[in-house]
């Protein structure tokens, strides 16, 4: 559904943004040239049967870092069903999460507003981190994709103002 906001003549809801979206491919190709980020996120509110669903969306794209190749990472509650195709929210947001490599130890930053360290909860298979966090009715989900495998032990957590940091000592 797209409406017309009369006093911009901008296109909005889903289908404005995706709309948007599309400029977005002229601004890769120059990240493709010149190496860096490009990071994009907003809000869509009056979703879902009840009209009350509010739905997250954004991605950020990394060309060239670390001597990878172009690296898309998305994030929100908005998913295509894999059924009609068409967008749906969904109850759990999948959380913006960087991961950097230092030389003592891996940092996983995740941004999560409204959580705190005990709402977090931790899972490590080899090297396939699941974060979860859950508190009130902000709930996340991410698997991070770890350098190498770390221990549970290993791994130091805090989280300041919906932030979190996890701390894989090497």
């Amino acid at each position: 559904m797209t409406k017309r906001k009369p006093e911009t003549g901008l296109d909005v809801g889903l289908g404005g943004i995706l709309k948007g979206l599309g400029g977005l491919v002229e601004k890769l190709g120059e990240l493709a040239e010149a190496g860096g980020e490009l990071s994009k996120s907003g809000e869509i509110h009056g979703l879902g049967p009840d009209r009350e669903a509010k739905g997250v969306y954004g991605f950020t794209v990394k060309v060239g870092l670390g001597g990878e190749g172009v690296k898309v990472e998305p994030f929100g509650n908005i998913r295509r069903d894999e059924e009609s195709g068409r967008p749906v929210v969904q109850e759990v947001t999948e959380p913006a999460v960087d991961v950097f490599e230092e030389s003592d130890h891996t940092l996983v930053v995740a941004e999560m507003p409204g959580i705190g360290a005990e709402d977090v909860r931790l899972e490590v298979t080899d090297d396939l981190l699941t974060i979860t966090a859950e508190r009130g009715k902000k709930k996340y989900r991410k698997e991070v994709l770890l350098p190498g495998s770390f221990p549970r032990e290993k791994m130091r957590v805090s989280c300041t103002n919906g932030v979190l940091e996890i701390r894989c000592v090497k």
